[in-house]
């Protein structure tokens, strides 16, 4: 039979064996909701289909991803991680993702941000952009993004 100082040592034990593999994990998490891109007019709706989620943690510089969508035109080409020249406001990529090559699938990938880069993400200046074989305009292929907040 257990006293009740062995089993509240147990109790805390086990209660630290849980927490203390978490605290390494740390990191500050972003997410980001894939949507439809917004320079699709009307008679493009049709290839500017499908959503996705991504979630992201930020661990010194290290910014790591994972993300999922489905329903797109056609199958995915690439993703990009993009530097916004405002927050909600376009700007260029500087980072490639591993992305699924099909109309649904993943999106991962680790990037070791710069200093200001990492200001970027916090200002909320960072995006994902989602590109497939029937994304607008036909020259670049954008069908989804998502701005990464916290």
């Amino acid at each position: 039979m257990f006293s009740r100082r062995a089993c509240v040592s147990l109790c805390v034990a086990g209660l630290l064996s849980t927490i203390v593999p978490l605290a390494g994990q740390g990191g500050e998490k972003y997410t980001a909701r894939l949507s439809a891109i917004p320079i699709a007019g009307p008679n493009d709706r049709q290839h500017v289909t499908g959503k996705g989620s991504f979630t992201a943690s930020l661990t010194g510089n290290k910014l790591t991803f994972s993300g999922q969508f489905e329903g797109l035109p056609a199958a995915a080409t690439v993703a990009r991680l993009h530097r916004g020249i405002a927050k909600g406001a376009r700007g260029p990529s500087f980072a490639d993702l591993t992305v699924t090559k099909a109309a649904t699938g993943t999106v991962s990938g680790a990037i070791d941000l710069s200093p200001v880069d990492v200001e970027n993400l916090k200002a909320g200046r960072l995006y994902v952009q989602l590109h497939s074989e029937r994304g607008l305009p036909k020259e670049d292929g954008s069908t989804l993004w998502g701005w990464l907040l916290k």
